[in-house]
C-alpha cells in the first residue's frame, strides 16, 4: 500500500517552527488580492445587472463611447 515507511503514526519531538512570511509575499498578497477584489467590483458593476436579471444581455451597453457615436451621427444628419 501507499503510505509511510513505518507502523503507526509519527511522533514529533518538538513544536513545530513556522517561519514567518518574508515581506515581498507579504505585500505581493496584498496587491494581488486587492486587485482581485477590484476587477470583481468592477465586472459586477458592468455586468451585474444581466447576472441578477434585471437587464437582458441583449439591451446593449451604454458607457461613455455610446455618448461619443450618438454625438458623431447627429453631426452627421
Amino acid at each position: 500500500m501507499a503510505g509511510g515507511h513505518g507502523h503507526g503514526p509519527k511522533s514529533y519531538s518538538g513544536p513545530i517552527d513556522i517561519h514567518p512570511p518574508r515581506p515581498l509575499y507579504r505585500y505581493s498578497n496584498l496587491i494581488l488580492g486587492a486587485s482581485m477584489w477590484f476587477w470583481i467590483m468592477y465586472r459586477l458593476k458592468e455586468d451585474g445587472p444581466v447576472l441578477f436579471g434585471f437587464r437582458h444581455p441583449w439591451e446593449g451597453h451604454h458607457g461613455p463611447s455610446h455618448a461619443v457615436e450618438h454625438k458623431k451621427d447627429e453631426e452627421h444628419h
